[in-house]
């Protein structure tokens, strides 16, 4: 018997939860998008200028090159509840400083997307199966000079939608690939370097098959942008501002034509589009947080996104006890939305 699967519901829930819903049909494994932390989160994931704790080996490798000693982070969290009961999302990360070369990290990021049935030819059900999707990443970040530093990251990509194929097509509903980041953070040597400018160019890299070759879709290579302005940076009070916008690197399949490799689609995805509509794909965030004494955090941040019509408010706390820091995060977006009353708890540890 010949069966089929209904892929494109579990692409919608990613790419909802992802937040560039203009991504729809133009990329695959969109978990790649998904933003860990509870930190970034709270601050609307302006976070790029920032990348001073484990997760910069998701937003900005180039942010490992400040960190010292042994850090470890996790998080777990149920994935769009207020649609399924069944997805959740694990990211693990783990940072290393070595001295006179730099800081390795190291990450897992997971998402298990729940029980899916299978259809027949005909529509009627068939057997029942598992869907998840993981990437695990090795990442290096060391200074250039005093105000500039660099990082990389290399990733192995597993997807698993499906354990067979769709009717008569070869292949299955699985697919793996390799893909690579780099990172920058420039600190301005005026102000008293409080202002940081940081960019990342994520998940570059042949684009994965999972029926053949000539369908195989680009990865979700990812341009993220923006600024850290230190507005207080006391020993007992500091509170920082951040921007960001991002845009993603992808040319949409047209018609029989392919979407463009990865190191065209860099640049034609500038332009393949009218200028209004590239410039409306571009996400924007801002963000704050304020620390006292090194000990309680807060946090508040925007999100927006005209071409998906999603725009949302953060908040998000933390608090730091000898190695350990908890952190708690929160999204505040309309009713309906997806991502609506969405709650992120991580817990770091540095030794």
């Amino acid at each position: 018997m010949k069966k089929i699967v209904i892929i494109t519901s579990l692409l919608l829930i990613l790419i909802l939860g992802a937040q560039q819903a203009f991504a729809v049909s133009e990329a695959a494994v969109l978990f790649l998008m998904i933003s860990p932390g509870s930190r970034a989160a709270g601050m609307g994931n302006s976070f790029v200028a920032i990348a001073d704790d484990p997760y910069a080996t998701f937003y900005n490798p180039a942010g490992l090159a400040y960190q010292h000693g042994k850090h470890v982070t996790i998080m777990h969290v149920n994935w769009l509840p207020s649609l399924v009961s069944d997805i959740f999302y694990d990211y693990l990360a783990y940072c290393m400083s070595i001295e006179g070369l730099g800081t390795i990290g190291f990450n897992v990021a997971y998402i298990n997307m729940g029980e899916n049935q299978g259809m027949d030819e005909f529509g009627n059900p068939t057997d029942k199966f598992f869907s998840n999707e993981y990437a695990i990443a090795a990442s290096y970040g060391t200074t250039l000079s005093d105000n500039l530093a660099i990082g990389v990251a290399l990733r192995f990509i597993k997807s698993n939608l499906a354990p067979f194929g769709a009717g008569a097509e070869k292949g299955t509903g699985q697919g793996s690939a390799f893909s690579f980041d780099v990172g920058f953070l420039y600190t301005f040597p005026f102000l008293k370097d409080k202002l940081v400018w940081g960019a990342n160019i994520s998940n570059m890299g042949p684009k994965i098959a999972y029926i053949d070759e000539a369908q195989a879709d680009p990865l979700p290579t990812n341009l993220k942008t923006g600024f850290a302005f230190k507005v207080i940076n006391q020993k007992f009070n500091k509170l920082t501002i951040a921007t960001e916008i991002n845009k993603l690197l992808v040319t949409p399949r047209k018609d029989d034509t392919p979407s463009d490799p990865f190191y065209e689609a860099i640049f034609t995805s500038w332009y393949d589009e009218p200028l209004q509509r590239e410039l409306d794909k571009i996400t924007k965030s801002i963000g704050l947080e304020y620390i006292y004494g090194n000990l309680i955090a807060l946090r508040t941040g925007y999100y927006h996104d005209k071409e998906g019509k999603v725009d949302y408010l953060t908040f998000g706390a933390g608090i730091k006890y000898s190695l350990y820091s908890f952190d708690f995060s929160y999204i505040s977006a309309e009713e309906g939305h997806p991502l609506a009353n969405t709650m992120r708890y991580t817990m770091q540890i540095g030794f």
